[in-house]
């Protein structure tokens, strides 16, 4: 079995500090980076979450599986709504192809999901 090494911060800590990142990276107009971060800051957050219940979370398609159980959990889409901005600024690092007001308006969906996410964790005792 691997062992996982222990995190100098938090899952939360870097997830906050990613998407303000992201927000100052898209002030500069790099979209690269802006898209990445805000990425990263999902991704963490839904780390939190995963460790925090007990889930696994090793590679990237276990996001799906956690935004499955998130979204039944809730009993709402709203959750895979605004995972799909998140994955499509994943994308975007990559290929470029988002304009800034779109990607203004991605992070914005990106900042949902986030506080969406914060209540789960603070459902479940966080």
């Amino acid at each position: 079995m691997a062992t996982h090494p222990i995190p100098i911060e938090t899952h939360d800590t870097h997830s906050e500090r990613l998407i303000t990142q992201a927000e100052q990276e898209l002030a500069q107009g790099d979209r690269l980076q802006a898209s990445e971060k805000a990425w990263g800051a999902v991704a963490h957050r839904m780390k939190a979450i995963a460790e925090q219940r007990g889930w696994e979370y090793i590679s990237h398609a276990q996001l799906f599986d956690i935004v499955e159980r998130l979204a039944e959990e809730a009993g709402s889409n709203e959750v895979r709504h605004l995972f799909a901005y998140a994955n499509g600024l994943h994308r975007n690092y990559y290929v470029d192809a988002t304009p800034i007001r779109q990607l203004e308006y991605e992070i914005a969906q990106v900042k949902r999901l986030l506080e969406m996410l914060k209540r789960a964790e603070s459902r479940n005792g966080a």
